[in-house]
């Protein structure tokens, strides 16, 4: 995959791009990672890229021509790909999101900065992304998220692709809690299952912890899960058991 990246301050992805899961990714050319400094298309002897908002009111708003003149080269750089805005009124990232993006060969992320982006700029978008509900100095860390979430689906990027499959969310729910030796620490027991090496009870030990997590952690996320019949008998014994007790 290729990720184009357009943004003001290339350089503070260097070290993420260059560390751990992903940066072996990039070394080993599963992902390509452009970065794109767009102040290069900026107006005038400084090189100017954003103005006084119209109607008053503090900071500073993207020009239009800057960014647009570069998000329109950058698209003919390479095969047909998204842009993509990190913007706080875009989609919610979540991971159903991120296995659809996963699915190109390249994607476009455009990072905003200071009050936002000339209204005008977002009719190159093909589509705006929120990462949260929550103010961001920049796009430069959504873009980061960005990249390290879509790059995990990507075969070979994960050492062990089982363990992406089984992250929290991949399927809708959070992942069951984990455990390693040693199997007392603290007067606190490893579950006796987990030790038992019958794995038909310990899959079925790992849903029910995973749908109970997600009941009462994020009820929102379980509320929107559709359950499989199994699911749903799993979930009905975890309801008798809590009632007897």
């Amino acid at each position: 995959m290729r990720v184009d990246i357009i943004t003001l301050l290339p350089q503070i992805f260097e070290k993420v791009f260059d560390e751990s899961v992903l940066g072996s990714a990039v070394k080993n050319g599963l992902i390509d990672i452009v970065m794109h400094q767009f102040r290069d298309y900026g107006d005038g002897r400084h090189k100017t890229v954003d103005d006084t908002p119209f109607g008053g009111g503090p900071g500073m708003v993207f020009k239009p021509s800057p960014l647009v003149n570069c998000i329109r080269d950058v698209r003919k750089m390479s095969i047909p790909a998204p842009v993509i805005g990190l913007t706080p009124q875009g989609v919610s990232f979540n991971q159903d999101l991120v296995k659809e993006l996963a699915q190109f060969d390249r994607i476009i992320l455009v990072c905003g900065r200071y009050e936002g982006f000339d209204e005008r700029i977002i009719h190159e978008f093909d589509f705006q992304l929120s990462i949260g509900d929550y103010v961001l100095t920049g796009g430069e860390i959504a873009a980061m998220t960005v990249v390290d979430a879509v790059s995990r689906m990507i075969p070979g990027t994960v050492g062990c692709q089982d363990s992406v499959i089984q992250d929290s969310f991949y399927e809708g729910m959070l992942d069951h809690p984990q455990y390693t030796r040693p199997s007392i620490w603290e007067g606190l027991e490893v579950p006796e299952v987990l030790q038992n090496g019958n794995h038909a009870l310990i899959n079925k030990y790992r849903r029910s912890r995973s749908l109970l997590t997600t009941s009462v952690s994020r009820p929102d996320v379980f509320a929107t899960c559709d359950l499989s019949d199994s699911d749903k008998e799993i979930f009905q014994e975890l309801i008798d058991s809590s009632s007897s007790e």
